[in-house]
């Protein structure tokens, strides 16, 4: 399978589907899936726009709306997690995962699907020290204080994720703290001086992600958020005696299909200045406290290194797309979305534990976790119907609605954060798992 992976969208779709038709012609192949790694920005009008967290004089419709209205279709199945540029609003709607747009799918704030048999997790938003350890309490209409937080990730989802088994790709806007580290720091300085105090100081990134990366063992990590390509290599410990004091490989495996851009040295509008690297705490400093999640037992089949990527946001002269070939166990040609059974079960034993306040009730431990979710994997294998192939295909279940008008419609009120629709999907998804919908509700 032929996957494209972007960075920061803002908005782009129309780029991005353009330089990936570019690259099919060029050089005669079929991209079956798009990866997106954040700040999508799936903005439907003006309201949803006053949800999102950036300089008014930064705020656009951008393409989105025309693939939500249906003036444009995605020409590629394409995965999408949220970044800390987002209308907050919609992607509140689909806190569990669902259909954007057609053929335009969010993982949720956490989510893991099955594309093909590829295990594909991610986590939306980026790590605040702060907010961590809160329950999920931001409701419309969003404060200053709020509209900020809501993208903020949460305890809750990074111990849903921690109990996946090792997943094929993981999405993330962050990157997991200290992976730098794994690759040529040199070069990623040179590019992007203003990033030196936090390397100095082993604050770039998020540690829930660094843990995260070390339990799960995923093949490959896509990431975001710093708008710079970087690549890094990280080797897992081995939990095999015989392979203890083997030197690990040095370099990333190289990819013929990378873009190869000369990088663009000015600052951007998230961007700070080399000369000043407080200027945008929320893309770069991670100032708060740091978090450490609990280690896992390893899994017992796990890749022995994960391939990181970060890439940059679509602009021209940057290297914001990659396509990689990925071996898939499923003979389909056409890619399909199914609901990861797995992921369900872990959905259904935390979600007593989900809170819509800011406190946030003690997690069971890890073991007791497990135990819980070997439970409700039963569960789920008895009640939730498979088609002819064994998988729960998304769209029996979930299939995109508008829950809000296209732009144009919002009149008088169109500079008002809009009210809380109420989204279907998230209906059904809840249906699905016969739990209690805390979205809706």
């Amino acid at each position: 399978m032929k996957i494209a992976v972007e960075g920061c969208c803002h908005g782009q779709l129309d780029a991005i589907y353009a330089q990936i038709a570019k690259l099919e012609a060029q050089n005669d192949y079929k991209v079956d899936l798009l990866l997106i790694c954040g700040d999508f920005q799936a903005v439907r009008n003006w309201q949803d726009l006053a949800c999102m967290a950036v300089p008014d004089k930064y705020k656009e419709l951008a393409d989105f709306h025309k693939y939500y209205t249906g003036e444009r279709v995605a020409p590629i199945l394409t995965i999408v997690i949220g970044g800390n540029h987002e209308a907050s609003n919609y992607m509140w709607e689909l806190y569990h995962g669902g259909w954007l747009a057609h053929n335009l799918y969010f993982l949720g704030h956490a989510g893991s699907v099955l594309v093909n048999g590829l295990k594909i997790a991610g986590v939306s938003g980026i790590f605040k020290g702060p907010d961590f350890r809160k329950g999920h309490h931001e409701k419309l209409p969003y404060d200053k204080s709020s509209m900020r937080s809501i993208y903020h990730v949460r305890e809750y989802d990074i111990r849903r994720l921690s109990l996946l088994s090792s997943p094929h790709i993981f999405l993330s806007h962050d990157w997991p703290q200290s992976i730098e580290q794994h690759g040529d720091v040199r070069d990623l300085l040179r590019r992007k001086r203003f990033l030196e105090p936090d390397i100095r100081a082993n604050k770039l990134g998020s540690p829930p992600l660094m843990g995260l990366l070390q339990n799960l063992k995923p093949q490959w990590w896509f990431a975001a958020h710093l708008h710079a390509r970087y690549e890094a290599t990280y080797v897992h410990p081995s939990t095999d005696p015989s392979h203890q004091g083997q030197a690990p490989p040095s370099q990333p495996v190289q990819n013929p299909d990378e873009i190869l851009i000369e990088d663009d040295e000015e600052p951007t509008a998230s961007e700070p200045p080399p000369t000043d690297p407080s200027n945008n705490p929320d893309e770069i400093l991670l100032d708060d406290e740091e978090v450490e999640v609990e280690a896992l037992p390893p899994a017992t089949v796990a890749p022995a290194l994960t391939q990181f990527l970060a890439l940059d946001k679509c602009l021209p002269k940057r290297q914001f797309l990659e396509v990689i070939d990925v071996d898939v166990l499923s003979s389909n040609p056409t890619p399909v979305i199914s609901f990861d059974p797995e992921w369900l079960a872990i959905n259904r034993a935390f979600h007593p534990w989900f809170s819509t306040t800011a406190h946030q009730q003690t997690f069971p431990d890890e073991q007791e976790a497990r135990t819980m979710v070997a439970k409700e994997l039963e569960w789920v294998n008895t009640n939730v119907k498979t088609d002819e192939n064994g998988v729960i295909p998304v769209e029996d279940w979930q299939t995109f609605a508008q829950t809000a008008p296209g732009p144009g419609s919002e009149g008088a009120n169109k500079n008002r954060q809009p009210p809380a629709y109420a989204n279907p999907q998230t209906v059904a998804f809840c249906k699905m798992l016969d739990i209690q919908d805390r979205i809706n509700s």
